[in-house]
Order: C-alpha cells, then structure tokens, then sequence
C-alpha cells in the first residue's frame, strides 16, 4: 500500500470543519483521481498529504505513506518527503515557478537538495529531465525565465521539476486547468505517457471527468469536504451510485452533446478533441467532428470513456500507447513543443 488516508479532519481556528472524516488510499503504482466541485476539499486533501495546510488550520487522523505517519510530523522530517518521495505538480505553472529564477536553475533545486549529484551530473539530468516531457530546445528552455516559455512549455517544466528525484507519488492539483483545450490534451497525454514509464503513483485532482477519466483508475468523489463515493472510472461512467456522481456525469455529457449557442465548430472540435481518448480522437480539420448532439450514431466523449474503460479492461494509458503504435488511429502525435 502506498497512501492511506484514514479519517482525515481539517477544521480552521474558528472551528469551522472544511474536510470531514476523509478516508481513502491508492496502492503503489496505481492511479486515482480525485473530482468535485469547487470547494470540495480536493486541493485541501492534497495539501495535507504534503504538510502544506493553510496558517490556522488543524488536521486530526491519520496519513500514512508506505507505512510512515505524515500528519503530525516535523518539518524536518516533511522537507526529506517532499520532492524526493511525494512530488506535487500545481495547476497554475506561472505562480508555481519562480519568475525570477531561470529555469535550469529551478529544475536543480531538487536535485541539490535530495541527491548526491555533482555539476555535470545535475546538467546532464536537467536536460534528460527536458526531454522526458518532450521539450524541444533543452538548452534554450533551460536558459528561459518561466515567463519566457508558453502556458503549456511552463507546464512541462513543473512537471519535469516533480520528477527530478523520481517520487514514488506525483500528486498533479489540476494540471490542466489553466491551459487551453489544445495544450491540455498534450499534457494530459505526456502526463499519462510518463507515469507509465516511470511506474509513479499517481494522486489526480479535477473537476472534470472526462479529464480524469484519460489519466486515473480509480476514483474518489468529494463533495462539502466529504467523500460520498469511492469507485473505480468504469464504475462511475457506467452505474455511478451516488446522486452527486450522477449529477457529475449528467452536467458532464449535457456540456459534451449540448454546448453553449456561443461555442463556434472550432471551439466545439477543440473540446471533442480534450474531453476523447487518444484512440477516438479526430482530427481538428474534420468537418464532422463539430457535430456533437443531433446525430442518432453520434457517441458523446463520455460514452467513448465509458465504452473504452468496459471493452478493453485496461488503463488509459494502454489505450494511449496503442494509438501511438498505430498513427492511423491518431491525430495527435506527441513530442512537440506546446
């Protein structure tokens, strides 16, 4: 067993309960994700796990890491976890990274701290980093200001930067939410394409299913600071139980076949494009791939999910491979630059 989470209260200086007896836990190697609304609790279960609670806040229970007890722990003993065992990649690169500090010299900052590499070592590892996340131009980036590289390149770097010392968990705070829909279907990709040649667990945090539901396996639904479902993808796109995971789904596939009158067919294709698997993905320049709702044969996005999860038994990330291995099947090809 990796994480345990058993129990787990957050209550601010005014009594005010935000995370109400959380319990859940994911095995080494295995991929969760972690979906609800804004004010769930999601983000503030990842900070816990990390000792990185808001001032005032207090956490009762219990989380365990390979049998180590995190809560309540010294700092000291926090600083030795963090990026060398648990590595956090947050949803906004530009804040996350510092605009002041060249990227090489940030993605060095782990390695300085957790391994016993020299100089040449910590280069040469930087730029291997780089090219992990499919950065062109290592020397280029690795000499750029966060503020010099695209929402998407900045993206890749924090997840570089989260790899460094190769964790055991990666817990990824909603990676893709401040990209656009191009950009995050890449990352969402590399992210995907990683963990599985890395064999990290992996922790996923979102508000969007169909987003989850190309990266994670199983899958806890959070709603008021309190779990109400734990379940696996599958079983959530196929039967979820509670009502809220039903609300979840419905608002999810009302968007998909039913979007907004002001999207435009670019718009439209560009969300088919993030919300399907790589496997279903169709190309941007498709004129049929706007027609999302009307069409008797048209599948939305999430019934795609649902029927990949129930047919192939497998993980996204097998789905993803196969795609790779078949470009016919395919239309987004990985390794450029965002």
């Amino acid at each position: 067993m990796s994480l345990v989470i058993t129990d787990l209260t957050v209550t601010t200086s005014g009594g005010k309960t935000l995370l109400d007896n959380i319990s859940w836990s994911v095995d080494s190697g295995k991929r969760l994700g972690i979906i609800g609304e804004s004010g769930s609790g999601k983000s503030l279960t990842a900070q816990a796990i990390l000792g990185l609670l808001p001032h005032g806040m207090k956490a009762t229970g219990s989380i365990q890491f390979n049998g180590r007890e995190l809560l309540g722990a010294p700092e000291s003993e926090l600083r030795h976890v963090r990026g060398a065992q648990i590595a956090m990649v947050f949803q906004e690169p530009l804040t996350a990274l510092d605009p002041l500090m060249k990227v090489g010299k940030q993605i060095a900052g782990p390695l300085k701290l957790h391994t016993s590499l020299n100089k040449s070592q910590i280069v040469a590892r930087s730029r291997e980093l780089l090219e992990l996340v499919s950065l062109r131009e290592v020397d280029r980036v690795l000499g750029s200001y966060p503020w010099q590289l695209s929402g998407g390149q900045r993206q890749r770097v924090s997840i570089a930067m989260a790899l460094a010392c190769e964790p055991e968990l990666l817990i990824a705070d909603e990676p893709t939410t401040a990209l656009d829909v191009t950009v995050q279907a890449e990352i969402l990709d590399l992210l995907s394409e990683v963990i599985d040649k890395t064999g990290t667990t992996l922790v996923f945090v979102s508000h969007d299913l169909p987003v989850i539901s190309k990266v994670a396996e199983g899958l806890v639904v959070m709603r008021n600071g309190r779990v109400v479902e734990e379940t696996t993808v599958a079983q959530a796109l196929r039967t979820p139980q509670h009502p809220y995971t039903r609300t979840l789904l419905d608002a999810a596939r009302a968007i998909t076949l039913h979007p907004p009158h002001d999207l435009t067919s670019h718009d439209l294709t560009l969300h088919a494009s993030v919300s399907a698997s790589p496997h279903t993905r169709r190309a941007e320049n498709d004129p049929d791939a706007a027609t999302l709702s009307g069409h008797p044969d048209q599948k939305s996005p999430i019934e795609e999910s649902a029927e990949r999860w129930d047919v192939t038994g497998s993980s996204p990330s097998s789905t993803a491979r196969a795609s790779r291995n078949n470009p016919a099947d395919s239309t987004d090809q990985p390794g450029g630059t965002v």
